[in-house]
């Protein structure tokens, strides 16, 4: 079935505070509208989108929204009323449509599931619209009071797209006199059968000031469940010889003995390195650059680090953290850590609050406790949203 979206963005939309319409009020770096159009605009069977707009907003439309590139986007400007301005969205749209998904614009968390029911039921009625059963005790109520209940069996929560057959609800709109609350009411006013399907909590209306903030929560929530979250550590070691300084975390640091290696033999760097690489399954430094290879002889450690920042970004990850301990009794570590946490930023093209270096000894255990060597662990997490 080919459907055409019909957005109602037409209101003015007082009660959701602001200095604009809260339909151009940003949610999550994007307009309310701009996130009603792209769920709308993403499901298949949508082959167009008409949206009404208020006289007053079509720059306001021009500067602020963009809508989806891969669909014809036709703007309306709307009428008096919301039966107004849908008619005008109505005669709008054009083949091969046989069917309509009207909107509010101020629905921005509109599930593709919902969509799916609407649709699905359509093909066997002509009218669909999502609903949520009522199950909170219902009140009337005056001067503060309450002053009765109301039975809530068979009561429901309209929400939108409400689906029609095209021409049927063209017709239904054409009949009716005006002033429906919605398109269900045009719809069965002409005695149009409207079948329920189910709604969903996430769908509802910014309405008030607090409504936005709710969406906010919800989309920050989907972010973190969407996020890909990758973690990595690496470990290496090398051995003192002959030399007047070692090379830790891309500071040279005076020391009795140098490290020997086919590189600088930068053992923090190296961890941190090999780190990288195991979040993004890329294997190890030696893969990358073999210490077979003379071009590497001496080669300064941060050519590796580098590299590997690189593959990170390119597969659309930044790191969030990197945390290095490096493992010796000599030399100290301490004074010179923020200069090897500052070097490793720089390299790393990150924040100095993103890298941590500290050290610990191995109470005089191991060969690292005989001074035979330095050995380095290292932490690395990567995120991709």
């Amino acid at each position: 079935m080919h459907a055409a979206a019909l957005i109602v963005a037409a209101g003015r939309g007082t009660r959701a505070g602001g200095m604009i319409p809260k339909q151009y009020q940003l949610l999550d770096g994007k307009t309310v509208l701009e996130h009603a159009l792209t769920a709308l605009g993403g499901h298949p069977n949508v082959s167009q989108i008409v949206v009404v707009l208020h006289p007053e907003d079509r720059d306001r439309f021009k500067n602020m929204v963009t809508c989806p590139s891969h669909l014809p986007v036709t703007i309306v400007v709307g009428g008096a009323s919301r039966d107004a301005s849908v008619r005008a969205g109505l005669e709008a749209i054009i083949a091969p449509c046989d069917a309509v998904l009207i909107h509010d614009a101020a629905r921005p968390l509109l599930p593709q599931a919902v969509i799916d029911r609407v649709l699905n039921a359509l093909q066997t009625a002509p009218g669909a619209a999502p609903a949520l059963g009522v199950t909170d005790a219902l009140w009337t109520g005056a001067q503060g009071h309450v002053s009765g209940a109301v039975d809530r069996t068979g009561l429901f929560r309209a929400q939108t797209p409400q689906g029609f057959r095209l021409d049927d609800i063209r017709a239904a709109h054409a009949a009716h006199p005006g002033g429906a609350m919605d398109d269900v009411e045009v719809a069965r006013a002409h005695g149009l059968d409207v079948t329920i399907v189910e709604g969903d909590e996430r769908n509802f209306k910014i309405t008030h000031p607090g409504d936005l903030a709710r969406a906010e929560s919800l989309l920050t929530v989907d972010k973190g469940m969407t996020m890909d979250i990758r973690t990595g550590n690496g470990f290496d070691v090398h051995k003192f010889g002959p030399g007047s300084a070692v090379t830790l975390c891309g500071v040279v640091v005076p020391h009795d003995h140098g490290l020997v290696g086919h590189s600088d033999a930068d053992v923090g760097m190296h961890a941190v390195t090999d780190a990288i690489y195991g979040a993004l399954a890329l294997g190890d430094i030696g893969q990358h650059f073999p210490p077979s290879d003379p071009q590497w002889k001496g080669a300064a450690s941060e050519i590796f680090l580098r590299h590997a920042m690189t593959e990170a970004t390119a597969r659309g990850f930044a790191l969030s953290n990197a945390d290095c301990t490096l493992i010796c009794e000599h030399p100290k570590i301490g004074p010179h850590a923020a200069a090897m946490r500052a070097a490793m930023a720089a390299i790393m093209g990150v924040d100095l609050d993103r890298i941590s270096v500290k050290a610990t000894t191995s109470e005089r255990l191991g060969f690292t406790g005989r001074e035979e060597g330095i050995a380095a662990l290292a932490s690395v997490t990567l995120v991709k949203a």
